[in-house]
């Protein structure tokens, strides 16, 4: 290699790598005809739409037109017990029924179906193109799951992520996408984009690591970067001149139930007045563990009668409910795979009334809009409560979805950490969306005026 192509090498590529769509199902709306056709016009690129906005059947769409067009096969990698959610999709929409459910990696069909946690019965060289559904779970996996996934990807010529939420909190999050896509890396984009602060401090003055934040003066050129692949749109409007009116959410009704920590005493074992704030993460540990009784008393007092998901954070908090709830089925780690997916197809199917499971488990990329109540127990985590709403709250849904959070005395500061990272997600979300939009639209102004060859 000599030094131009050394040069090459190291330039960051928005390139389009695909072609226009052979064929689009009539039951696609517009707006997801225009995100179909500026997919598959890029050929790696991410997709980030809200709940409800059709990500199956966009996905779907584009692995037909990716099998059509090349006669090779279509991986499509999906969190537990949403495959079933595709082929439903394929064969409602009369999009393709050259589609399957594999489980060993013996695959007949031109679009292959399968689990993240299976992705080690495939051979990248058999496939053509890779779609990882609800990519944001990437994170939720140990380092070697996420590495192999990462690789196998890499090797693909055809690469799109889909998720709702692309890190909203967390920009930095991005690099991950566009390093697998095949764009800028993640350590090129940190470097470019973002500022370290490696002395950052939480609110108890304890050193927390590195911390990036990105630049003020380099916003503009960083949703310029994102729009060069990806496309983003929390509602039809902002892929275009599409309606919204299909797309207006019921209303979220959010109720905090606060239950009294009994165990705390004071150095003569008398109970204290008041019970101290949990102000970490640790301490918020130890104050759920003091309250599992109460907290989940008070679950099952609010989902009684109700079809409803219990949200909780650990094994005893599970168990204890199971116990007490004789209609709830419950979901842990150690099951199989299949037995997993069993259970929350029969919940989706509405042949089970209430489960209880946890949010980093399974709490992506289902469709729940038959439920419309859910008990959850709160933690730091903002991803986590917000992907869990989503499986109720989307579009779809036709009642108003109410959601019982329920904490201890201790945990005041969990709710008002949660409350002030859904306002900082929602502005970041908005102002993103936006402004990718907007960079989008003056290129197509550009091209229009022949200023520029299509942006696409």
């Amino acid at each position: 290699m000599n030094y131009e192509q050394f040069i090459q090498s190291k330039k960051h590529s928005s390139l389009d790598y695909g072609f226009d769509p052979l064929s689009i199902t009539s039951h696609a709306f517009d707006f997801q005809v225009e995100a179909i056709t500026r997919t598959l016009k890029k050929g790696r690129c991410g997709f980030f739409l809200d709940t409800g906005l059709g990500k199956t059947l966009i996905a779907v769409s584009i692995a037909d037109n990716v099998a059509r067009k090349t006669n090779k096969k279509v991986l499509i990698l999906t969190p537990i017990a949403v495959a079933h959610q595709f082929i439903k999709e394929a064969s409602d929409r009369d999009i393709t029924d050259d589609i399957e459910h594999c489980k060993d990696g013996l695959h007949t069909k031109n679009i292959v179906i399968s689990n993240y946690e299976r992705l080690h019965y495939f051979e990248p060289d058999d496939f053509e193109c890779v779609i990882l559904d609800e990519s944001s779970i990437l994170k939720n996996f140990n380092g070697e799951i996420k590495s192999q996934i990462m690789a196998f990807i890499k090797r693909v010529p055809y690469r799109f992520l889909s998720t709702a939420t692309p890190s909203p909190n967390d920009f930095i999050e991005l690099g991950n996408s566009s390093e697998a896509l095949g764009y800028m890396g993640y350590m090129d984009m940190l470097g470019k984009f973002f500022k370290s602060n490696a002395n950052s401090v939480d609110s108890n003055n304890r050193n927390v690591g590195e911390k990036f934040y990105l630049k003020p003066h380099a916003e503009n050129a960083f949703f310029d970067f994102v729009n060069t692949w990806s496309i983003m749109a929390r509602k039809p409007s902002d892929l275009g001149n599409f309606l919204d009116d299909r797309y207006v959410l019921p209303d979220l009704i959010k109720n905090t139930h606060t239950v009294k920590n009994q165990s705390m005493t004071d150095i003569d074992g008398q109970i204290q007045l008041f019970t101290p704030i949990a102000k970490n993460f640790s301490e918020v540990r130890f104050e759920q563990k003091q309250t599992i009784n109460q907290r989940c008393e008070k679950a099952i007092e609010l989902a009684q009668d109700k079809t409803s998901v219990y949200w909780c954070n650990l094994n005893e908090e599970s168990a204890l409910i199971k116990s007490l709830d004789p209609d709830c089925v419950e979901i842990i780690g150690s099951m199989s795979l299949d037995k997993k997916e069993e259970v929350l197809i029969a919940f989706q199917n509405q042949e089970i009334e209430r489960i209880v499971t946890k949010a980093r488990m399974t709490g992506m990329g289902l469709n729940w809009q038959h439920c419309n109540h859910t008990v959850f127990f709160p933690t730091w985590s903002y991803e986590q409560y917000y992907q869990a709403i989503r499986r109720f709250w989307r579009f779809g849904q036709t009642d108003n979805v109410v959601c019982d959070l329920v904490v201890s005395d201790g945990q005041s500061r969990v709710i008002q950490a949660l409350d002030k990272k859904a306002k900082k997600a929602d502005e970041l979300y908005t102002n993103l969306v936006n402004a990718v939009k907007g960079a989008y639209e003056e290129k197509q102004n550009n091209y229009n005026a022949g200023t520029m060859p299509r942006f696409i």
